[in-house]
């Protein structure tokens, strides 16, 4: 089997992350790039780990984690399908079991809100990863004065914890966010939709999503 240190060594991929994250740069977007999907691919594989999941799935997890943006490349908008759709003619040609490439595909295809449900484990671990990297890091404008209002909310939270409960009952994303930048109200404004689907995606692992902000339960 392929491994992730594989996939995270391999020349086109690496340029398909690079080149998609240009992409998303000319229009403005928040970071997409190698710290994001590294990001994305460890804490997928926390989540599959400490519910018990075997060494193979959290390999497959952490490959379509560093994978799961490549299709900004293509566009923005349908990014998940664009990416499924390359992450298979990458995968395929490195001779990857036509079973693990089915269940990355998949977890690639539907990791965006809007159209994207958590199918199998891997896409439930990569929905929550992906939805819950909300940092102060990934703005990349430097005028504050300028800031939109994915700029205002990102750059407002100061700290992010994604945790277990030690039942394996409960994920938690617990977030510390300066309302001096951005009001609670605005995060929920823009990511409303991707919390939904954290929930939806939890559930599908057995698990409750709690959302809290500043020490405060909102979900």
């Amino acid at each position: 089997m392929i491994t992730f240190e594989d996939i995270k060594k391999n020349k086109e991929v690496n340029t398909y992350i690079q080149k998609a994250d240009e992409a998303l740069i000319a229009l403005g977007y928040t970071e997409h790039s190698f710290f994001h999907v590294g990001k994305v691919a460890h804490d997928a594989a926390f989540i599959l780990k400490s519910l018990g999941y075997d060494d193979h799935d959290i390999e497959l997890v952490k490959i379509a984690g560093y994978l799961h943006d490549i299709g900004n490349l293509v566009n923005r908008v349908d990014h998940s399908q664009s990416g499924a759709i390359m992450a298979f003619r990458i995968l395929d040609h490195l001779d990857v079991d036509p079973i693990d490439i089915a269940v990355i595909v998949s977890a690639i295809g539907n990791h965006d809100e809007g159209t994207g449900v958590a199918v199998n484990p891997i896409a439930a671990a990569l929905i929550i990863a992906d939805k819950s990297d909300v940092r102060r890091s990934r703005v990349r404008n430097t005028d504050i004065a300028n800031f939109d209002i994915h700029d205002r909310v990102n750059y407002s939270v100061k700290n992010s914890k994604l945790s277990i409960n030690d039942e394996k009952t409960i994920i938690t994303l617990n977030l510390e966010i300066d309302t001096n930048v951005s009001p609670v109200m605005e995060y929920f404004e823009i990511f409303l939709n991707r919390m939904i689907m954290c929930r939806k995606a939890a559930e599908a692992l057995k698990l409750q999503f709690k959302l809290i902000i500043n020490n405060q339960q909102i979900m």
